[in-house]
């Protein structure tokens, strides 16, 4: 009897390692679903990232135009078409 338990005992374990390599693999919060995460969090990152170059830019803009009067009157000519007192504009009209 003791031999016939002894027999069942490979399978069992058998049986319970399938198990647990399911659960470990395909349940929720599984190593599939942490490898998922890893790539969102690496696309995430590599977003951020370009975003913070962006805004680095932006900074460096603001600064370069806190900074220089010159900056500020060539972008309100070039943008709002804004004139100095005592300038004549002139407009030529395009063929």
């Amino acid at each position: 009897m003791l031999f016939d338990k002894l027999k069942m005992l490979p399978l069992i374990l058998i049986l319970v390692f399938g198990v647990l390599q399911y659960c470990l693999w395909f349940e929720t919060d599984g190593i599939i679903d942490m490898l998922k995460a890893k790539k969102q969090l690496a696309l995430w990152v590599q977003e951020n990232n370009k975003l913070k170059q962006r805004n680095e830019k932006l900074i460096q803009e603001v600064q370069y135009i806190q900074t220089h009067n010159e900056a500020i009157e060539s972008q309100a000519r070039a943008e709002l078409g804004m004139i100095k007192k005592g300038e004549t504009f002139y407009q030529v009209p395009r063929s």
